[in-house]
């Protein structure tokens, strides 16, 4: 079972505060996501983008994630849009050389 990383891209049309209260609405149901390992935040507020970087423990929890409620709740959330979403496998050996955070 390989890990599989998801990088999610997306803008939003909120304020910056108004995103951050919603995600801090939202992170204690992702931090609960089975298999997910962890999630990395990510923002440019000058640009209206945001998105996220996972760690998945596998592909099988990863397909689970992008078919939950969870996930057609953001991509059906009117402040967001223009959704990019990346399915990539690790370099395992290389990344931990460079200390990766692989579980």
């Amino acid at each position: 079972m390989a890990q599989k990383i998801l990088v999610t891209n997306y803008t939003f049309s909120v304020s910056k505060e108004e995103f951050e209260s919603m995600a801090s609405g939202l992170a204690p149901a992702f931090a609960e996501v089975p298999g997910c390992i962890w999630k990395i935040w990510l923002i440019d507020a000058e640009k209206k983008e945001a998105g996220a970087v996972y760690l998945f423990k596998d592909d099988e929890s990863l397909q689970q994630f992008k078919a939950s409620p969870l996930v057609a709740s953001v991509l059906s959330h009117p402040a967001l849009s223009n959704f990019d979403l990346k399915e990539r496998d690790i370099l395992k050996e290389v990344s931990e050389l460079t200390h990766a955070p692989l579980h």
